[in-house]
């Protein structure tokens, strides 16, 4: 998968999006992210273990449905917060007759693409 950081826009694998949609943790998850939350937030919000969590996030931030953005702290212990980073997901046959996803993204602020470069960074050091 390739992700412009920039745009915000990615090349979702098929499977990890219909694998993140199929699971009822991950659409608990989407339903209650109506603002950006971190882990310990989504767990309590959600009613779902600290261990559960964090593997549903990581499969909603792979099929490129959940956004990462790292906030800021003063006292050096920064933190990672998901938001939903999709409107619509469509699955269609193609001309060669496989199936692909395909994702409409919110638009963003030039403040929202420069946190998501951030948080590209971060994950690269």
């Amino acid at each position: 998968m390739v992700r412009d950081p920039l745009s915000g826009a990615a090349s979702p694998d098929l499977q990890s999006v219909l694998d993140a949609l199929d699971d009822p943790d991950c659409r608990t998850i989407v339903q209650h992210l109506d603002e950006p939350m971190t882990a310990t937030e989504v767990s309590e919000e959600c009613e779902i273990p600290m261990s559960t969590t964090y593997r549903k996030l990581d499969l909603l931030t792979e099929a490129s449905l959940l956004a990462e953005s790292t906030e800021l702290r003063p006292d050096g212990h920064h933190a990672t917060r998901y938001e939903v980073d999709f409107e619509t997901v469509e699955i269609e046959l193609t001309e060669d007759r496989t199936l692909d996803a395909s994702i409409s993204r919110p638009s963003r602020t030039a403040d929202e693409r420069l946190a998501s470069l951030w948080g590209e960074v971060r994950k690269e050091t």
